[in-house]
Formats: structure tokens, C-alpha cells, sequence
């Protein structure tokens, strides 16, 4: 069984602008909240190909997942695999809006059996809603920031 989570917010920015808050991937750790650290581990930084190491912390869980950017369409999509106490694949949307830009984040994600497997699954995705909901609160406050 996959954990499917999809979120989005209204960013008062345009896409172009949006893209410019992301694509430098090292700055994810100032808007998500779960994301304590970034590692590269190719001399890649941006693009397909990336790989990097991320530290992660959802309350007592300390994990450092593997991620590969698996696609990269400026001002469109970013996408990534990660493998980790929990692996999966996730999505960066971003769509032109008439306030601006439509973001979304979208995750399919696989918990192992030590996490509680599908029982896990059930339980960890609110707790990741609520994170990334406020998570994506704060991408809009740190996009609408540097503009």
C-alpha cells in the first residue's frame, strides 16, 4: 500500500518567481520545517541527476533520506525520488493562476514494516499533511519575501 498526500496553496508570485525560491534546492531547509540539512553528494546541484542527502525530523524520527531529482521542467515541475526510513517519489507543481501561482506537493510514499508498514501509513500521513501544510505557508511567506 502507497500513502498518497497531495497539497496546495495560492502563492501571490508568479511562476518564474516561485521557480527562483526552489530550484536552489540548498535553501529547502528554510521553508520546510522537517528538513533540517542538505548534503550534496554529486558536484550537481540543480537539474536531473541531483543527488543529495537530506536530514530529516518528523517528531522523535531522525532519518537521513536519499534524493534524486528525477525531473526538472523550469517553472513547471520538480520532481524527486528519496529513499530513506520511508521512500517514495514526490512532486513540486506549478501552475499560472489568476492570484498568482498554483502550488502543489504531491508525495507517494512507502513505510516500512518497522514504521508500522500500512498500519504506519494510515497514521504518519496526517502527520505529514500537517507539516507540509505548513510548509507550503511557509514557502509562500519566504517566495512573497524575496520578491
Amino acid at each position: 500500500m502507497v500513502a498518497h498526500i497531495h497539497l496546495c496553496t495560492e502563492i501571490p508570485a508568479t511562476p518564474a518567481a516561485v521557480w527562483a525560491a526552489i530550484e536552489d534546492i540548498d535553501t529547502h531547509v528554510e521553508w520546510m520545517a522537517d528538513a533540517e540539512r542538505i548534503t550534496f553528494v554529486t558536484a550537481q546541484r540543480a537539474g536531473v541527476g541531483t543527488r543529495f542527502d537530506c536530514l530529516t525530523t518528523v517528531g522523535p524520527v531522525h532519518t537521513t533520506d536519499r534524493m534524486h531529482v528525477t525531473e526538472w521542467e523550469p517553472l513547471k515541475v520538480m520532481g524527486i525520488e528519496h529513499r530513506g526510513a520511508v521512500s517514495g517519489r514526490g512532486w513540486f507543481t506549478l501552475t499560472p493562476s489568476p492570484r498568482g501561482t498554483e502550488f502543489c506537493w504531491t508525495e507517494e510514499l512507502t513505510y516500512p514494516t518497522w514504521l508500522g508498514g500500512p498500519v504506519g501509513e494510515r497514521l504518519g500521513a496526517p502527520v505529514l499533511r500537517r507539516i507540509w501544510r505548513r510548509n507550503l505557508e511557509r514557502l509562500r511567506v519566504y517566495v512573497v519575501r524575496r520578491r
